[in-house]
């Protein structure tokens, strides 16, 4: 990456030109086979020190992940470790972890083979050194490329790229930016197609014809790329959270004790569940600690646009979990087909026939942002009891109103929405996000509301709800105010009492929440 990484200063010797670097190592990358090169016919290669001047190292200095060498030294080892690869394995016969694990070893002597050379001509590389151009060049194979060292800090939630300029949110620190982390906006887009391919998904790429384009990386963080953009844009979103159920949720403060067992007993006593709140605020991560509290009897499908909830690989501690089936839907390759549809798309309303005939006891969609909405609906009513689904709404007073926008925008009439959604829902829960990172705090979700949507309408034709959590005036977070009609329901579970509710429910939270202005 242009700016984590060491770079010759502005008077010192040119660097070693790619396809002259190429060259060198043609003949040198097999293993137990070191030719013999003279220094004369070495161009030096120095290594900037560390307290060299910002007009010499156009970076941020100390950043995880430095590279003593510049970007094209590992692009020449990738290139040439990917044809020994290919040579070694021309079938790709051999399973993943094992072409991994070869790929380390020829990395190992790719990485020495460059250390001698270098060493002819300049200060010779140290152990730690080398170990670091070899992490870089396999995880331009296999991992996240330039990015990746970005990727592999400690609380990192997003990362998003502005032409060549990166700003990188975190869970508990302000934002950092970096001003170069690619050489051009070609080779920005590059990366994108290249990790496009690694996930799998070698039919989407950014392209004039497909200027946006969404994929997995191979360790489950999202992409999303344009080019529609004044400069081309990436944004990957970093899933920190993949493994991890109800009891860490606790631990972070998004639930206490309280709603915890609510919670968990809500998903054994099979009621439908719709998880709310704002763009960031956890909605995924709590359907997926919710997902992990399924018996292992029962059998799941999960229905997304973009693959996050991971319920059909073992939770924490390698519990298994039920059956699941995971689909996931599919972007176009660009051209449209007669009718206007776009040829080879898939999306979740797609989707939802052929998932219902997997005879589910459970539906999950990962987000309802359309149409998708009346399937999801129908299931849930029709039996799909104990499914979830997630939805963006910014107040929890907006949540009925927003079903109902995206059931008539799906063409249903406004009375038959209210009676759907009234048949559908038991349990509405909605998460608060409040990001204080910018003012030298963290980012806070917790649930604040939660709702038991009744299956019936009122006077005003509206869906029924009563405020089973909620905040206080002392206490921001959910605190109970009214008991759940389904409370016996949850007593036959064994993971949930009333007389819980009643013992003096305002310390359930425990120690209050502070916040930047609080303190």
């Amino acid at each position: 990456m242009a700016d984590i990484q060491q770079r010759p200063g502005a008077g010192g010797p040119a660097p070693m030109r790619r396809d002259e670097l190429a060259g060198l190592l043609a003949g040198h990358l097999s293993p137990g086979r070191m030719a013999e090169t003279s220094p004369e016919s070495l161009p030096a290669q120095p290594i900037v020190p560390a307290t060299a001047g910002p007009s010499a190292v156009p970076r941020l200095v100390e950043l995880p992940g430095e590279l003593p060498v510049d970007y094209a030294v590992i692009e020449s080892l990738q290139a040439e470790v990917s044809k020994q690869l290919s040579e070694a394995d021309p079938d790709r016969l051999l399973q993943e972890s094992d072409r991994r694990a070869q790929a380390r070893s020829l990395v190992t002597t790719a990485v020495a083979a460059y250390a001698t050379l270098h060493a002819q001509g300049s200060t010779p590389l140290t152990p730690e050194q080398e170990r670091t151009i070899g992490n870089a060049v396999f995880d331009a194979m296999f991992r996240g490329g330039r990015l990746q060292s970005l990727l592999d800090e400690e609380g990192v939630e997003d990362v998003m790229v502005d032409g060549l300029t990166a700003h990188v949110e975190y869970y508990n620190r302000p934002r950092r930016t970096l001003d170069r982390v690619a050489d051009t906006h070609e080779e920005l887009i590059a990366w994108v197609n290249r990790m496009a391919r690694l996930s799998g998904h070698g039919e989407r790429g950014l392209t004039q014809a497909t200027p946006m384009v969404g994929f997995r990386m191979p360790d489950g963080s999202r992409v999303t790329a344009s080019t529609l953009t004044s400069r081309p844009s990436v944004v990957i979103r970093k899933h920190r959270v993949r493994d991890d159920g109800l009891d860490e949720l606790v631990q972070w403060g998004t639930l206490n004790p309280l709603l915890h067992a609510f919670l968990k007993a809500c998903v054994h006593a099979r009621k439908n569940i719709l998880v709310v709140g704002d763009m960031g605020s956890g909605k995924t991560t709590m359907v997926r600690g919710l997902g992990r509290e399924i018996p292992e009897d029962e059998r799941l499908v999960t229905l997304e646009s973009d693959r996050e909830l991971y319920l059909d690989e073992p939770g924490p501690g390698s519990k298994p979990g039920p059956l699941t089936f995971a689909f996931e839907a599919r972007q176009s390759n660009g051209e449209r087909q007669s009718g206007g549809k776009l040829a080879g798309e898939i999306t979740i309303a797609d989707m939802f026939p052929t998932a219902l005939r997997y005879n589910a006891s459970r539906v999950i969609v990962g987000e309802v942002r359309a149409v998708e909405i009346l399937p999801m609906l129908q299931a849930m009513s029709a039996g799909g009891s104990g499914s979830m689904c997630t939805l963006h709404v910014r107040q929890p007073h907006a949540i009925i109103s927003r079903l109902v926008q995206l059931c008539t925008e799906a063409g249903m009439a406004t009375e038959a929405a209210h009676h759907l959604i009234a048949a559908s829902i038991d349990v509405v829960v909605y998460i608060t996000y409040l990001n204080e990172a910018g003012r030298g705090g963290r980012k806070h979700r917790f649930v604040s509301h939660i709702y038991e949507v009744h299956d019936v309408v009122g006077e005003r034709g509206r869906p029924t709800t009563t405020e089973l959590f909620a905040p206080t005036p002392d206490e921001r977070r959910a605190v109970y105010q009214n008991m759940p009609t389904f409370i016996d329901e949850l007593e036959r579970t064994g993971h949930f009492y009333r007389q819980w509710l009643l013992q003096d429910p305002n310390t359930a939270w425990g120690a209050p929440l502070q916040t930047v202005g609080q303190r």
